[in-house]
């Protein structure tokens, strides 16, 4: 048999992207190399509403709500904002990864678990696992296989430019559980956050590219010693040159879709797999898979969120050239109602440049920040 499209990868990019490809009618196989899905958890849990509404489930899988944030610097400057309505859904990301696969079965696709790619031999895959060594006939691949994606490097595409190694630990500690806390200077590469699982639950994380245990270990010995789940993973920065290419589609992590300023993979990796479908449908309509024909994902991905990206890979190298203090006294600077307001009213977890242009026709922030700063901030919308 071959099939249509063998998707590599079953978490929410992969399985997105095996939904929309059956419900396109095209025969799909997804493959996953664990024996259950949604296992070992490799992320905060913290979904923006766009992103939890992207993945199309039930809130069975949602244990808290926030609305609002509080940003520590950890020398006295703090900042907190609060919009009112739910802004994001704090998740059990083996529940929604579930979920997601179930709707992708519903829609016709087939799962196979324990299967890892191992190699690519023209059109067929080259697997191993529970049915031992097999090859698979595929007409276009979907790698949704994560930062370290085996198929792109089978396939010999340039990979993301940088990797952060993160760590969470979830911890009893009383919280507001409305907000998310967000403790830049806990790392020096990226920052640190504190997710409300309940009022009496939080996730404790932080990421950083060297060194991020000892980050870790400084940063959580503020919540006590009892942790309840300690989980680690990658995140990769920087979109790969090509997410395209003999007859491949790279999505979400494996193409280092996440965002740079937050870290999120969910909502662009769920964008990205329903481009990757409404390409592989099109292309299977014409029978042709040449790249010329697949360059087209390309096209929709970066008209979608591309922008959003470049402009969060500017913002995080600047925020990486920051000194601690220089964070604190931001946190004092939009400590002001109307930089709180704006915020309120522009703030977008996936699409931050919107927030960015207006915070930097702010005076107030010009005042606080320096002229350079924002320089900074104006040549990060334009250059």
């Amino acid at each position: 048999m071959v099939w249509d499209v063998v998707v590599v990868g079953a978490g929410p990019a992969g399985s997105a992207a095996a939904r929309a490809c059956a419900e396109e009618g095209l025969k799909t196989l997804c493959i996953e190399e664990h024996g259950t899905i949604g296992y070992p958890v490799q992320c905060a849990g913290l979904l923006s509403a766009s992103a939890f509404t992207e993945c199309d489930v039930s809130k069975r899988s949602v244990t808290n709500e926030v609305s609002g944030a509080r940003m520590v610097s950890g020398l006295g400057g703090e900042l907190l904002f609060d919009a009112g309505v739910t802004k994001a859904y704090v998740v059990d990301r083996a529940l929604l990864d579930r979920e997601m696969a179930e709707r992708a079965a519903d829609a016709g696709a087939e799962f196979r678990l324990k299967t890892s790619a191992c190699g690519i031999n023209g059109t067929s895959l080259l697997t191993r696992g529970v049915c031992g060594r097999e090859e698979i006939p595929f007409r276009l691949l979907i790698a949704a296989d994560g930062p370290r994606s085996s198929v792109a490097r089978m396939l010999g595409l340039r990979r993301p430019e940088t990797y952060l190694a993160g760590v969470q630990a979830e911890v009893p500690c009383a919280i507001d559980p409305r907000y998310v806390e967000l403790h830049p200077n806990a790392s020096p590469d990226f920052f640190g956050w504190v997710i409300p699982v309940s009022a009496t639950r939080a996730r404790v994380g932080l990421c950083a590219r060297e060194h991020a245990k000892e980050y870790f270990d400084r940063f959580i010995a503020r919540y006590g010693g009892n942790s309840l789940h300690l989980a680690s993973g990658v995140i990769p920065l920087g979109v790969m040159p090509q997410t395209y290419g003999r007859r491949a589609l790279i999505v979400g992590d494996a193409a280092g879709f996440a965002k740079p300023t937050s870290g999120g993979g969910v909502y662009t990796g769920v964008r990205s797999a329903k481009h990757a479908a409404a390409v592989a449908a099109a292309c299977m309509a014409r029978g042709a898979f040449d790249d010329g024909s697949l360059r087209d994902y390309e096209r929709r991905w970066k008209e979608d969120f591309g922008r959003e990206l470049d402009i969060g890979m500017k913002a995080l190298h600047m925020r990486q050239k920051m000194t601690p203090e220089e964070i604190d006294r931001l946190c004092r600077a939009l400590n002001d109602p109307d930089l709180i307001e704006t915020i309120v009213k522009h703030g977008d977890m996936d699409r931050p440049g919107t927030l960015l242009k207006r915070l930097a026709l702010k005076p107030a922030l010009a005042r606080a920040m320096g002229i350079l700063f924002a320089s900074g901030v104006r040549q990060i919308l334009t250059g």
